[in-house]
């Protein structure tokens, strides 16, 4: 049975919102004055700027949840987070649909302002390809592959619960904006 790229994207975020439920006992241990702490989870949506080829901007999310204390590395915390992003385009010879999903270990560095959350991530991602190239015949374009994501980002909070992010680096996308908000 084969599975549309659109069907895998929502089992992938049913399978995150699963996982922020199991974190919702955790979330408590997070700081009361907001920031990125132990135990923090967040989801929200992003938009990316630079994508692949002709794409102008895609649209997905971002699932974050703080699972580890790292006292021997600048007191910083270890995050898992999860993302998926959505991007097509098209012209008169072909159309092309580009389904990024990927896992990243993110550390999180210590600072004095609880409002800031810089992070430095690596991870993997499975990208679902689907294309139609008409008059050509046959399938020009690969179908998915694994690769690796490397990322830089940042949160700033302007409430306890809510927060910018921002991440830039190679994966799915060049550079992508959204907002978070913690569960």
């Amino acid at each position: 049975m084969r599975h549309s790229p659109l069907g895998t994207v929502a089992r992938a975020v049913a399978a995150f919102a699963l996982v922020a439920v199991a974190g919702q006992s955790a979330s408590a241990q997070a700081k009361a004055s907001g920031g990125f702490g132990l135990g923090y989870t967040d989801i929200g949506p992003v938009i990316g700027l630079g994508g692949i080829g002709s794409a102008s901007a895609s649209f997905g999310g971002r699932f974050e949840h703080a699972i580890k204390a790292l006292p021997d590395m600048g007191n910083g915390v270890l995050g898992i987070e999860a993302g998926f992003d959505y991007y097509s385009w098209s012209n008169s010879f072909y159309s092309y649909k580009y389904i990024p999903i990927g896992v990243t270990a993110n550390y999180h560095f210590k600072l004095d302002e609880p409002k800031w959350d810089p992070f430095i991530g690596l991870g993997l991602g499975y990208q679902i390809i689907s294309c139609d190239f008409s008059g050509l015949g046959g399938n020009l374009c690969s179908n998915s592959a694994i690769y690796f994501i490397g990322r830089a980002g940042a949160r700033y909070f302007f409430t306890p619960s809510t927060a910018a992010y921002v991440d830039a680096g190679s994966g799915s996308g060049a550079f992508h904006v959204g907002v978070t908000f913690k569960m």
